[in-house]
């Protein structure tokens, strides 16, 4: 009998950055860095058994490197759109993405994802 697939939890990176003005405006790379960090640290609050972290960043944030506990994925374009063609390719795997943007929001409920906001993952 094979265990299920741990929950897929999608992090819009950009968008939870943005929802506290800390300066990030600033440094974009070092906050998105500190986001994967906290993650990697404390994980997704609430949310019990093996999760698998993908944390989304863009412009000038890619390249931000991967750590154990969270998988970085620097969108080639939108991160919205990489958002979307990630949870597209999850199948029936479940899904957990966390974002405020709300055609974001509908775009992945659509593909049967659950969405929480910024503050299930910011201090």
């Amino acid at each position: 009998m094979n265990a299920p697939e741990p929950l897929l939890v999608v992090v819009d990176a950009a968008n939870v950055v943005g929802s506290v003005p800390d300066g990030w405006w600033r440094d974009r790379r070092g906050a998105a860095e500190r986001l994967r960090d906290r993650l990697a640290t404390h994980g997704v609050p609430g949310v019990s058994g093996p999760v698998e972290i993908v944390l989304v960043v863009e412009g000038a944030a890619r390249g931000v490197e991967s750590v154990p506990g969270v998988r970085v994925s620097s969108a080639p374009g939108s991160g919205d759109d990489h958002i979307v063609e990630t949870v597209a390719s999850a199948g029936d795997r479940p899904v957990l993405v966390i974002t405020a943007d709300r055609e974001l929001r509908d775009r992945v409920t659509a593909l049967g994802a659950k969405v929480a906001g910024p503050r299930t993952v910011r201090p």
